[in-house]
């Protein structure tokens, strides 16, 4: 998955699994998200100091979860530079899976940015929102 905080990746994933007769496993067994790390009793409580330790420890699982021949395997977070999600889309390609990169609405878009800050989960403003949408990098 790719696409600005809010823009609606989650919500894609959720319909994706919920679209198959096996989604709750891949939900328990395929699915990786380094912001679910950051949600305590139920409250997302981003901490800056443990991103990069939870983002090695969604990629650690993601890795776990191909080497046990998951039939869906989905990384979920923003992604919005090549290098973040390079280690995943390698990973995946050696242990023989197809790759697929989905884009979640258009991150250079002004009234997207607009709509990402009005909707994303994590308290994010506008100006933080631009600041993430000007890392993003084609394909």
């Amino acid at each position: 998955m790719r696409g600005l905080p809010g823009s609606g990746k989650s919500h894609w994933v959720n319909a994706f699994i919920a679209s198959h007769s096996d989604g709750e496993a891949i939900r328990r067994r395929g699915y990786f998200s380094t912001d679910d790390r950051f949600v305590i009793a139920g409250e997302y409580r981003f901490d800056a100091s443990k991103l990069s330790e939870y983002h090695q420890h969604n990629l650690t699982g993601f890795i776990q979860a191909l080497s046990r021949r998951e039939p869906v395997v989905i990384c979920d977070n923003t992604n919005m530079a090549l290098w973040e999600f390079m280690a995943y889309e390698a990973a995946a390609k050696a242990m023989g899976y197809q790759v697929r990169i989905v884009l979640i609405g258009e991150p250079q878009d002004e009234a997207h940015q607009a709509l990402c800050a009005e909707r994303n989960q994590h308290g994010l403003e506008l100006k933080q929102i631009q600041a993430i949408a000007r890392q993003f990098q084609q394909l």
